[in-house]
């Protein structure tokens, strides 16, 4: 039997979509916030800043859109993921089976180290990259990917349990019919 989604709260204006590395997470939080009519700022580009190094600034970036009471963004970076939590009305959980996940990770990583895309703050993804530790491919290609799925099923349903409306997705289907039911709201 199919359980139905839980619907989003007629009136959020802060949602947070996770989901591992390779879920969509930036392509929902993107196409949820046109539909609710609220700003998307992605997180990858606060994170990187030149050379892949973390910007100094991030923290302070998330706090002001934070403190804007209007967003939609992905929900990573340990030092906000808190932040986000407490602040978000609603949560989108991209739980996605692993096969999923990693097929979508790699093609992703082949397509970026191939075409050399410049990404946040002129990035770009090379091969030798997929040998780093904090790479994509490498925490979802490890037991990483489990770790990281149980914790962020404990935050959740802690979340849950202070009012936050928590949506499970299972699945690329899942999530597309999901999306596509949800109301323009502009």
């Amino acid at each position: 039997m199919r359980v139905p989604p839980v619907e989003l709260p007629p009136d959020a204006e802060r949602v947070l979509v996770v989901g591992s590395s390779g879920a969509g997470k930036t392509t929902m939080a993107a196409s949820l916030a046109a539909r609710l009519g609220v700003p998307h700022t992605e997180l990858d580009s606060l994170w990187h800043g030149p050379g892949w190094v973390p910007r100094p600034e991030f923290e302070r970036d998330v706090d002001a859109m934070l403190a804007t009471g209007r967003w939609v963004t992905e929900y990573q970076y340990r030092p906000v993921k808190e932040r986000l939590l407490t602040g978000a009305q609603a949560v989108v959980w991209l739980d996605h089976p692993f096969p999923l996940v990693a097929v979508r990770l790699l093609r992703r990583s082949v397509v970026r180290a191939v075409t050399r895309r410049a990404y946040w703050n002129g990035n770009r993804e090379s091969v030798a990259m997929w040998l780093r530790a904090s790479h994509p491919l490498r925490i979802v290609l490890s037991r990483e990917f489990w770790t990281k799925r149980r914790r962020t099923e404990a935050e959740l349903a802690g979340a849950a349990t202070r009012g936050v409306v928590v949506v499970r997705l299972r699945g690329a289907r899942a999530a597309d019919r999901w999306l596509a039911a949800q109301p323009p709201r502009v």
